[in-house]
């Protein structure tokens, strides 16, 4: 049965509502993408000299140090998801919690017992639905994260890939599942081992003529691993909460934009079978007066 006039209006009127929601939110989406991108420009030069800093220290001083050394035999592993704590994203945070699972999926085939931290709502309401057990959660800044919150991310990891794996539970690998920033249209789900360190030199070739620094360790270069490798630590998990914030971000605002056209073609449509509607009611009234008109003519007549 075709709905009315009066309810293709109601229908209409809904969804000019949604439109100027999703639109709002995609105008959000933005303006936000680009502050995000800025906070990780800015955190670049820092990041860089702190990579070039430790590897010095990593290339050229013989020192073994519980963050770089291997566990021979591995059975325990940490993975930190970062997810988003809201939704309208697409496919975002789908796609990391995927990526998340086939990690799980390959260290458990590797005989590794798993040690679940998580970033964000999505992910902390996927693994409680599924009653699933999680070593610690953290949420309320998957869009503007902090240095500090970062800091605080490292330190439990920390703490547990330091403590005995025997005895208290500690882990011999911690692993990041994140959502990497490549384009407005592309933001792709990763995965980096984070501990045992593996330095990460500049994706930049150093020039021919490029003299590296030399450097003197004071006191002596374990002291000097025990303070740069947690601050690398942080470095590291502070970029992949950004790049995660800017990702998530594009992908909400690609997410709004489509919504948005949807429901402007929704509109285009309603509109048409609006106006049909209405033509329907004025062709039958005048049907219906016409009909009327002819039944009386017809009844003069006949008296």
């Amino acid at each position: 049965m075709p709905a009315s006039q009066r309810e293709l209006r109601q229908r209409r009127g809904s969804v000019q509502t949604i439109k100027k929601v999703t639109r709002a939110m995609e105008l959000i989406a933005s303006s936000r993408i680009i502050k995000a991108q800025q906070q990780a420009q800015a955190a670049a030069p820092y990041s860089r000299e702190l990579t070039r800093a430790v590897s010095a220290v990593a290339s050229y001083a013989d020192v073994e140090h519980p963050l770089t050394t291997e566990a021979e035999t591995p059975r325990r592993a940490a993975m930190l998801l970062i997810s988003s704590d809201r939704g309208l994203a697409g496919a975002y945070s789908s796609s990391v919690i995927r990526e998340g699972e086939q990690l799980v999926s390959k260290l458990g085939d590797e005989g590794r017992e798993i040690d679940t931290f998580l970033t964000g709502r999505k992910a902390k309401a996927f693994y409680s639905f599924r009653h699933r057990e999680v070593t610690q959660t953290w949420e309320g800044f998957s869009e503007r994260p902090t240095y500090a919150e970062a800091r605080e991310i490292a330190d439990a990891l920390l703490a547990k890939f330091t403590a005995d794996t025997e005895t208290e539970g500690g882990v011999d690998e911690i692993h990041i599942v994140y959502t990497r920033f490549v384009s407005m249209m592309t933001q792709r789900p990763e995965v980096i081992r984070l501990l045992p360190l593996e330095v990460v030199e500049s994706e930049e070739a150093p020039a021919a003529d490029e003299l590296y620094p030399l450097y003197e360790f004071e006191p002596d270069a374990e002291t000097v691993l025990d303070t740069l490798l947690p601050l690398y630590v942080a470095s590291r998990i502070h970029y992949c909460l950004l790049q995660s914030a800017a990702s998530e971000l594009a992908s909400r605002q690609r997410a709004m934009k489509s919504a948005t056209d949807n429901a402007q073609e929704l509109i285009e449509r309603l509109t048409r079978e609006a106006n049909q509607a209405r033509q329907a009611e004025i062709t039958q009234e005048i049907s219906e007066i016409t009909g009327g008109a002819s039944a009386l003519a017809e009844s003069t007549q006949s008296e």
